[in-house]
């Protein structure tokens, strides 16, 4: 028998219900409970918010959920169920569409047959960690690193928190070559390096779990030219000199992950490292940002 899955459901308008997965993201950061956030009717009216709590009966997990969000943070309806003892994601990956995102196509194992003529299929199975590429931050990043890789070549990537490893895996069938993929959670490490078989890239996605990048496995493989990151800000900032220093002199950067209100603190922190923002763009509210040192463009 497999740990209990609750999840509890957060049902609003389309604004309210991105607030309310924020305040999840940030009440549950330290723990890596999965949040989502969707479309949940068809005219657009409806959004939910969800997060999955493991071990816990499901009045508990909705306890858990108001007592960390505060009761004031939400008057919108709250549901916990528990989810039966089946793989949830391949299910819930079931109702979504595939995406777009630059060259590449990113579809669950049922929409295997749709991936259009010359794009790059990135079929992602999610399992236990974040990132399907249906959220702002995944297609931003993959189509920064389509526009990247189109442009130049890199010696040494890195994806770093590489949760589902679909932007590791983006890189290395795009570039053709190896890429390193760390995460602080096992679990996702494990999942990117069977994304990375499930897409015929076994061979040139290598993957490690660390916390941060102390870990004295990353001068093996480092310095890197370019690094591709899509967590959250406090954790960014936090590592700004560690990433720095495992970089080249003229590397480049892809921040994603990030809050439009996050952009200034993380351009001031790698800012002290010698980065130069160098690009940004926006999806659905979410920020990337490509970020330059020791030349005048990418």
């Amino acid at each position: 028998m497999g740990m209990k899955t609750i999840r509890v459901r957060i049902t609003a308008a389309e604004l309210e219900a991105k607030r309310i997965s924020e305040i999840l993201e940030r009440a549950f950061e330290d723990d890596g409970n999965p949040v989502a956030i969707y479309e949940d009717s068809a005219d657009g009216k409806t959004w939910s918010a969800e997060i999955l709590l493991f071990d816990m009966e499901p009045q508990e997990a909705a306890a858990t959920v108001r007592d960390r969000v505060g009761a004031d943070a939400f008057a919108a309806p709250l549901e916990a169920e528990e989810l039966p003892d089946i793989n949830w994601v391949a299910k819930s990956l079931e109702g979504l569409k595939p995406v777009r995102a630059g060259r590449f196509f990113v579809h669950g194992g049922h929409d295997r047959t749709k991936v259009p003529a010359g794009a790059i299929g990135l079929e992602i199975e999610a399992a236990l960690a974040f990132g399907t590429g249906h959220h702002g931050t995944t297609a931003g990043c993959l189509e920064e690193i389509d526009r990247l890789l189109s442009l130049r070549d890199y010696d040494s990537i890195l994806d770093l928190g590489t949760g589902t490893g679909v932007l590791a895996i983006a890189a290395a069938l795009k570039a053709k070559q190896s890429v390193l993929a760390t995460d602080i959670d096992p679990v996702a490490t494990m999942t990117a390096l069977e994304n990375a078989r499930l897409n015929g890239a076994a061979h040139l996605v290598r993957g490690f779990t660390a916390n941060g990048m102390e870990d004295r496995r990353f001068r093996h493989y480092g310095p890197f030219d370019l690094v591709i990151a899509n967590i959250l800000a406090r954790p960014l900032m936090k590592m700004a000199k560690s990433v720095g220093g495992h970089m080249t002199r003229t590397a480049t950067l892809v921040l994603s992950g990030l809050r439009m209100e996050d952009g200034p603190r993380i351009l001031f922190a790698y800012g002290c490292q010698g980065f130069v923002l160098d690009r940004r763009r926006e999806k659905d509210g979410w920020l990337t940002l490509t970020l330059v040192r020791g030349r005048k463009n990418a």
